[in-house]
């Protein structure tokens, strides 16, 4: 089973809000997820970005590909430092 960390868009039309969430590369997007680990809020002013680093590391470390977006969030939240 391939796993992503992705996200999955949530809100109404022309108000989006994401969660990050770990699910099997074959599942839609906003469908079934394997375990969530944080949201993306792109419309506060600064944009709110919470991620618990440590589940996206050991999802990492199991074998998840995080995608391009969610990777660059990671980096932004500080996930890659401590390595």
């Amino acid at each position: 089973m391939a796993v992503k960390i992705r996200l999955k868009r949530m809100g109404a039309k022309k108000t989006p809000f994401y969660r990050v969430v770990v699910a099997d590369s074959r599942a839609p997007r906003d469908g079934k997820f394997i375990e969530e680990i944080g949201h993306y809020n792109p419309l506060t002013n600064p944009k709110e970005i919470k991620i618990d680093n440590e589940k996206a590391l050991e999802w990492i470390g199991k074998g998840a590909q995080p995608t391009d977006t969610v990777r660059i969030l990671l980096r932004k939240n500080g996930a890659f430092d401590k390595e």
